[in-house]
């Protein structure tokens, strides 16, 4: 069946790049990630808030991920791989890629690039415009994770205004209802009261901590209940016989 199905694009003068999938059949295209780094920054920041709004069905959060925009959609012409981005609602569900013209046209709501020496003048210039012009992203922020450089950007009127960093040197995102700030060399997520939002690891060790610590104040009471009988037993009392 797909021999001659390939032959009629050929006859046609139809490239296969060229050639409108259907629903749900245009896999990424993405090369790979520059480091270890690159690829930790954005596993983190998609693992967090999938955690965080574990309850939420009308979002969907990925990276590394094609979206194909073609206004003719075609899969060969005008694409982009934001390193991280946040499209909300809309369906919770794993995706192939991010398919414009197949998710009722929707574009993200948030975009992170984590910036390289080799992306960065892109992911400031032209990926920018991109993002403002086509894409209309109302929040768009980018990161160095050597330099620790983070600023970020509201679409007001159509045009991206800086967001201004608080005290605390963290940024608000008003579609996610989220500051992002940097912590310990990564670039996460916190809460409107400013508290750090936690991974599944550290949730992990934040709770061993915990019992960690009633078991050693089990442990001190108990010793304290032995000192005190002792003490009473010295005494003269016996509190069996009490």
């Amino acid at each position: 069946m797909s021999e001659p199905a390939t032959l009629e694009i050929i006859s046609n003068g139809i490239s296969e790049n060229e050639v409108i999938f259907p629903p749900g059949d245009i896999l990424s295209d993405e090369p790979p990630l520059e480091s270890d780094l690159h690829r930790d920054q954005i596993d983190l920041l998609i693992r967090i808030l999938k955690l965080w709004w574990r309850e939420r069905q009308d979002f969907y959060a990925s990276g590394n991920l094609t979206i194909y925009y073609s206004p003719n959609q075609k899969k060969s012409e005008h694409f982009r791989g934001p390193d991280f981005f946040v499209v909300l609602g809309t369906q919770k569900k794993d995706r192939k890629s991010w398919v414009v013209w197949q998710e009722d046209g929707k574009y993200p709501n948030v975009i992170v690039e984590i910036l390289s020496s080799s992306t960065a003048t892109v992911d400031k210039g032209l990926k920018k415009q991109v993002y403002q012009d086509t894409f209309r992203t109302p929040d768009y922020f980018w990161f160095d994770p050597v330099t620790m450089e983070l600023q970020g950007f509201h679409l007001v009127d159509g045009k991206y205004q800086e967001i201004q960093v608080t005290t605390d040197g963290r940024l608000w995102s008003q579609q996610l209802e989220l500051y992002l700030g940097v912590y310990e060399g990564k670039l996460r997520f916190f809460t409107t009261e400013n508290e750090l939002i936690l991974s599944s690891e550290e949730l992990a060790e934040q709770e061993r901590l915990r019992a960690e610590q009633a078991e050693e104040r089990a442990e001190r009471a108990e010793q304290e209940i032995a000192r005190l009988r002792e003490a009473l037993r010295i005494q003269g009392i016996d509190l069996e016989n009490i």
